[in-house]
């Protein structure tokens, strides 16, 4: 078992603690935490990205089971919804966690970046959504579309992360019709299975951090404690605001590490483009000295390794050299 504390300067680590506290006031309102608290994670040194990645979900249920808590005692979500959909997403982000493993998240960006801006025209452009609860369908209907979120967003969450919290809430509000504040309550239910999901896979394959993850909890469980209690208090109004100023910023995020990696890819391709682009100009050269030593009419004396035209041979060890 590996604790993560073993090189961390105690700087870093009260860098750790703040951003965690943080993320989990930002996760207990709208979601979106990991913005602040995985960037800090990949500060200690040695620390491989599914490290940095496995240690922040388990930071993250710390978080979120406390706000979940919290949010039951003073608004009463519905159960009857939360948990279905909670037990599907935890399977929807085991599979996002598999596959990520496997696939690049790059793959995905340019599609989530697209979904957010228009995620965040709906609420921005509808000042009144998400004020009151106005269910849109009933009976088994509901709760399959539920099912569907949950299954959907969980393996979002599992594959990438960035973001879940805020994706639950505005399906929630959006297709099923539910306030702010109610949405929230049940997401919070929900991206905990997604955590626990994910820490499924992550756990047997010894990536967790325990003595940082630990900490990390601790800095969360106090963060969504008060971020919870705070969007009790402010209520739709204010998670309405708070999320619109999240969703830019995941937006800005993920479009500014998508264009990175792009360049990064272009940089890395630039010599073998440059190789490729020399290798094609000798060889024209080449034909157009063998064209001209066939419309030669008069041979004239050549020295040892020269054609009429005076082009230099290319001897097969010098074709070879390029």
């Amino acid at each position: 078992m590996v604790s993560g504390l073993e090189s961390v300067e105690l700087s870093t680590l009260i860098l750790i603690v703040v951003a965690g506290f943080g993320a989990g006031w930002v996760d207990a309102v709208v979601g979106g935490g990991g913005l602040i608290q995985l960037p800090a994670m990949l500060l200690v040194p040695g620390i491989s990205p599914v490290q940095a990645l496995a240690t922040n979900k388990m930071g993250s249920i710390f978080g979120t089971a406390t706000s979940a808590v919290t949010y039951y005692r003073r608004v009463r979500p519905d159960l009857r919804t939360a948990v279905p959909m909670a037990v599907i997403a935890m399977a929807g982000s085991f599979g996002g966690a598999v596959l990520a493993a496997n696939l690049p998240a790059s793959v995905f960006k340019p599609i989530i970046v697209a979904a957010l801006v228009a995620v965040a025209l709906f609420t921005a452009l509808r000042p009144n959504v998400g004020e009151l609860t106005e269910l849109r369908h009933s009976g088994h209907r509901h709760y399959v579309l539920a099912c569907l979120i949950g299954g959907v967003i969980g393996f979002y969450d599992g594959l990438i992360g960035p973001g879940t919290g805020s994706f639950l809430i505005i399906a929630l509000v959006s297709a099923m019709g539910y306030a702010f504040l109610e949405a929230s309550a049940k997401a919070k239910i929900v991206n905990m299975a997604t955590n626990a999901g994910a820490l499924l896979f992550f756990v047997p394959h010894g990536a967790v951090l325990w003595g940082l993850g630990l900490v990390l909890g601790l800095a969360n469980m106090a963060g969504g404690y008060l971020g919870a209690r705070t969007a009790v208090k402010q209520g739709s109004k204010f998670i309405r605001i708070v999320f619109l100023a999240v969703v830019g910023a995941l937006i800005i995020k993920l479009r500014n590490g998508h264009l990175a990696g792009q360049r990064q890819v272009a940089r890395a391709s630039a010599p073998s483009l440059a190789g490729d682009s020399r290798w094609r100009a000798r060889r024209r050269s080449m034909q157009l000295c063998q064209h001209l030593k066939n419309a030669t009419a008069v041979p004239s004396k050549l020295r040892p390794g020269t054609h009429a035209n005076g082009c230099k041979a290319r001897t097969p060890g010098m074709l070879a050299r390029g």
